[in-house]
């Protein structure tokens, strides 16, 4: 099947021709002329079809060898997308009318709606698409709003009888029609809609973006950390804290049922990181730690949701996203692994090709850290000053970004257009976000407490056993040699497949150098995910797919961690 794209120059064609085909087109001259047009590829009902932006043309009586281009092309096509402006219906109508009287299956693109409305313009879809009698979708081409729609109804698109006309009869007919469908009325912008189209384009909307993903950022934090010294930190070491001592006595201090349960006394006290108890470090790293965060980044993430900001933010970085193989509604799977990959990789069940799923999933267990493991890298390695804190995220940035690229080139097919309807600004329905963050967190302590209080478990009886005795000195000479680490590190790296921040806590107690925690974080960020994130892995991409996942997790998390070693 061949869809051209047909329309007045500047009516926003080659927009809606990118959002239907992505990045991977073909430009090149009609055979025996200088004149230029584009072709490249969408899915459409589960098949690949060849959509090809037609050089623009008022009129299909040639006045310029682009107009002569246009009139050839259209031979060569099954159905045409009409792109009119609808700030300009008059004009446009003039080629809608000529493609209608040929007889040719034609699909009317009104683009540009949201100018009519700050220009007052008022047109009556349905009347105007009974009066053409062909099918009429309002777009947006800039967003995509209306793109999925229009795509939708080609089926509607059929070939008709043609009709005669002379061109005095046709602008006849064309004021008839303004006549009876549009009207105008005088109406300013309003504050809300001057932001809406400021967010999107990207002159204006590339630094709003950074400026909210920044007061994000802090605002996570600041809830976070204002949670654990005001609320759980007291709570655990003014009420809890004298409840285990006291256990800790009953017991006895040694044995193994008192290292289950309490752990190592440290200077013959208790700490609730470095004890690694079940009911220590085991409750206290989930709850006290983790949990602040996760409830700050899920009340953050839901009021972009309901506001109506993210959709905007995946229209922004389509560009971007399109040339990591995937398009730009694939940052909402990489946000959401933000908070945890588990929902991250659920997510990228909005992707439509199996590709997209492989190289999102692969990029959010490799390149973005779960708000678990975000808690640990600022509550360990920014103890050493926020510009350690700043190499971990730019190297998993950089990871996430150059992967990414390579993944797009290595593996075979291509990025679908994207399809989505960005709602108008609103303010968040409360009730229902705070419905959904308590649905989100209630998630993460089913999910992550009893992984969390099994791996710790595990680590007891290995540590009893003296497993880790013998991985740690099987393996010193190349944590230490690579990636520059002692060789007590290879329990952490062991025990990031239970769960990655009570790995990284694992580091504290080892009295790392700033460098080596930057090293530690990066290579247990990269490495294998969690063991929620890894049974996800395989439900989603089948066993084939998830251990290639693994082979690239693996060999780029020592290949950075050692170029990192080399460079601190």
């Amino acid at each position: 099947m061949r869809i051209l794209l047909m329309g007045n120059p500047n009516v926003g064609k080659s927009v809606i021709f990118s959002r239907l085909t992505g990045v991977h087109v073909i430009a090149s001259n009609y055979p025996g002329t200088t004149v230029e047009f584009t072709k490249g590829w969408a899915e459409y009902k589960g098949k690949r079809v060849e959509v090809i932006d037609v050089p623009g043309a008022y009129t299909l009586e040639p006045t310029s060898k682009a107009e002569e281009v246009a009139v050839e092309m259209l031979k060569e096509g099954d159905l045409v997308i009409d792109i009119i402006d609808a700030t300009n219906l008059e004009r446009n109508l003039n080629l809608a009318l000529q493609l209608i009287e040929r007889g040719v299956p034609t699909v009317i693109a009104l683009n540009i709606w949201d100018e009519t409305k700050h220009r007052g313009i008022n047109i009556n879809v349905e009347k105007l698409e009974k009066l053409l009698g062909v099918p009429v979708v309002p777009t947006i081409g800039i967003t995509g709003e209306g793109i999925k729609e229009l795509f939708s109804r080609l089926e509607e698109a059929k070939r008709k009888k043609p009709i005669k006309r002379t061109e005095h009869q046709r602008w006849d007919e064309i004021g008839r029609i303004i006549d009876r469908v549009q009207t105008l009325t005088h109406r300013h912008h309003t504050l809300r809609e001057i932001l809406e189209e400021a967010s999107i384009r990207p002159l204006s909307g590339l630094p709003i973006a950074i400026l909210v993903l920044f007061l994000s950022f802090k605002i996570i934090r600041f809830i976070g950390e204002g949670l654990i010294g005001y609320l759980l930190e007291p709570l655990f070491t003014k009420l809890y804290l004298p409840l285990i001592m006291k256990l800790s006595l009953f017991l006895g201090s040694g044995g193994f049922l008192h290292d289950i349960l309490i752990g190592k006394l440290i200077e013959g006290g208790i700490d609730f990181i470095q004890s690694f108890g079940l009911l220590t470090t085991g409750l206290y790293v989930p709850l006290a730690m983790v949990l602040p965060y996760i409830l700050s980044f899920y009340l953050v993430l839901g009021i972009l949701e309901d506001t109506g900001y993210l959709p905007r933010l995946a229209i922004l970085l389509d560009n971007l996203m399109h040339r990591l193989g995937l398009h730009g509604y694939a940052i909402i799977p990489n946000l959401l692994g933000l908070g945890c990959n588990v929902p991250g990789i659920l997510g990228t069940r909005i992707l439509e090709s199996k590709r997209e799923r492989f190289i999102a999933s692969a990029l959010i267990s490799i390149g973005v850290p779960c708000a678990a493991l975000q808690a640990m890298i600022f509550g360990l390695v920014g103890k050493h000053g926020g510009q350690y804190v700043s190499m971990v995220y730019g190297t998993l940035f950089l990871v996430w970004l150059l992967l990414g690229l390579i993944l797009n080139r290595v593996l075979k097919g291509f990025s679908p257009p994207l399809l989505i309807e960005v709602p108008p600004y609103r303010l968040p329905p409360w009730r229902t976000m705070v419905k959904k963050l308590w649905m989100r967190i209630l998630g993460f302590v089913i999910e992550a407490l009893p992984l969390v209080l099994l791996g710790v478990l595990v680590v007891n009886i290995l540590y009893f056993l003296k497993v880790f005795d013998f991985l740690a000195n099987l393996a010193a000479p190349f944590i230490h040699g690579i990636l520059g680490l002692p060789k007590e590190a290879v329990v952490a790296l062991v025990i990031g497949f239970l769960r990655k921040d009570v790995a990284l806590g694992m580091l504290g107690p080892l009295n790392l150098t700033a460098q080596q925690l930057v090293v530690g974080s990066v290579v247990l960020a990269m490495s294998f995910p969690c063991i929620a994130t890894f049974i996800i892995l395989l439900k989603e991409l089948g066993l084939k797919d998830m251990l290639k996942a693994t082979g690239i997790m693996i060999f780029s998390a020592f290949l950075v961690g050692g170029i990192l070693n080399l460079i601190l």
